[in-house]
């Protein structure tokens, strides 16, 4: 393990570097816990219930706001002095963040996601950190990306799942790719004085494993998802003739041993909220298991929520996966709208949608899930229903009756960007693509005798 400086950046940024060492082999790098660990290394051995052939996932923590002083940290044969973040940064110099810091240290494995997490779920981090990591394949680094700082996809607040305990407060997860390497550079408010950071704050870099190929494609009655078995309500027309083929948890390789074994369900589905997961389209679509698996891991182990917090997921190429378990035709409650998870279903559109256009497969397996999980309460696509706030977090102050489009935005219901522009423009095309499927699948159901 060594320090060393880098190339000088603005005087008032610090930056530490975490590189993982390809012939890394059985190098344990951790902290003592009274020091306040600065870098915490972690991996699961458990692998998924029906993954025989999986490479369990594992997550590497770096703490950036940890003890006042120095942490010792345990080498193969040395302890050595690693440097911490403050608890505060400052526009103005200081001797604490003049000068810049390289850290590296051998992990022993790579990462192909990255997420910013801290201690207190309802505290807040400004966009002070930005970060470069290094390709595995090539060892180059890449420029300098803001990572999302602020992820209001989460539970309600008063919830069993947000108040149990280690609960974090998070960002949005980046994708990376397969990688061995961070920079990660803190920058203070371009409007001066000084903001706090809030306390345990550390950088997640998720490993999401391999699980054992090819992913099965079935639908809504999967056995490998193993869903519970639901009466159809009596009908215009039946659901099940326009659910769409999806990739089942066991498909994209969701380690079942990860998440919490009790279900819970809510009433039947009266909206659909559309996401963006904000992690960046720099995945190709036969990665799409490993984004989710990434992301599942984040959600769980990082953020120790019960499970991945959407009910499905959608890749470029349009594929639908299935997301938090308890049943694809069940009202599984969620955790991905803040103060709206009750009644409603959370669909994340996998990559980052601020700019530029959706794919059109995306776009149509979005309205073929919402058409579906809306048709057994009678709902069209695009009449409005109410709903009541579950937390003063959102737009709206807990109690409060709220009128949405039985398919909105993220935004609609929490301040938050998210589910990007582009695809926040695409919602009322998603909306009459829905209503459409909606009524052709009434026109072709059997006439009663």
């Amino acid at each position: 393990m060594s320090i060393r400086p880098v190339l000088p950046l603005s005087a008032s940024a610090l930056v530490l570097t975490i590189g993982a060492a390809v012939a890394c082999s059985s190098v344990a790098v951790g902290a003592t816990d009274a020091a306040n660990a600065a870098v915490r290394s972690s991996a699961d051995d458990a692998s998924g219930a029906a993954a025989s052939a999986a490479i369990p996932g594992s997550t590497t923590t770096l703490s950036l706001a940890g003890a006042a002083g120095p942490a010792a940290v345990a080498g193969t044969a040395t302890r050595r002095a690693l440097p911490t973040a403050t608890a505060t940064l400052t526009a103005t110099p200081t001797a604490a963040s003049s000068a810049a810091r390289d850290l590296r240290t051998d992990i022993g494995h790579r990462f192909s996601l990255v997420g910013v997490t801290w201690n207190d779920p309802r505290a807040g981090l400004a966009d002070l950190i930005r970060f470069s990591v290094r390709d595995h394949a090539t060892g180059r680094w890449s420029g300098w990306e803001p990572l999302p700082s602020a992820d209001d996809d989460r539970p309600d607040g008063d919830s069993a799942e947000a108040t149990a305990p280690g609960v974090r407060g998070g960002g949005a997860p980046m994708w990376v790719g397969d990688s061995d390497g961070i920079r990660v550079r803190l920058v203070p408010p371009a409007s001066g004085g000084s903001r706090a950071l809030p306390a345990g704050l550390r950088l997640d870099l998720v490993d999401p494993g391999q699980a054992p190929p090819p992913p099965p494609v079935a639908g809504p009655s999967t056995r490998a998802a193993q869903p519970r078995a639901v009466k159809p309500r009596a009908a215009k027309l039946s659901s099940s003739a326009i659910a769409p083929l999806m990739v089942s948890r066991a498909g994209w390789g969701a380690d079942e041993k990860m998440r919490e074994k009790t279900l819970q369900y809510t009433g039947a589905v009266h909206a659909v909220f559309i996401h963006h997961t904000d992690t960046g389209n720099g995945y190709s679509c036969a990665q799409a298991p490993a984004v989710i698996r990434s992301i599942y891991r984040y959600h769980v182990k990082s953020l120790h929520w019960a499970d991945i917090g959407y009910n499905f997921l959608v890749d470029k190429c349009g594929t639908v996966y299935e997301g938090r378990a308890g049943g694809v035709d069940r009202s599984v409650h969620g955790a991905h709208t803040l103060g709206f998870n009750t009644d409603t279903v959370g669909v994340a559109a996998i990559g980052t949608f601020t700019s530029g256009k959706v794919p059109k497969a995306m776009l149509d397996a979005l309205a073929r899930i919402a058409a579906w999980k809306l048709s057994p309460a009678h709902i069209s696509p695009t009449s409005k229903v109410t709903l009541v706030s579950g937390d003063s977090g959102s737009r709206y102050p807990k109690g409060r009756k709220v009128a949405f489009y039985a398919v909105s935005g993220h935004r609609d219901a929490v301040a938050t960007e998210c589910p990007g522009a582009s695809l926040y423009a695409d919602l009322p095309s998603i909306r009459g693509a829905a209503a459409r499927i909606q009524a052709g699948a009434a026109k072709a159901a059997p006439v009663p005798a």
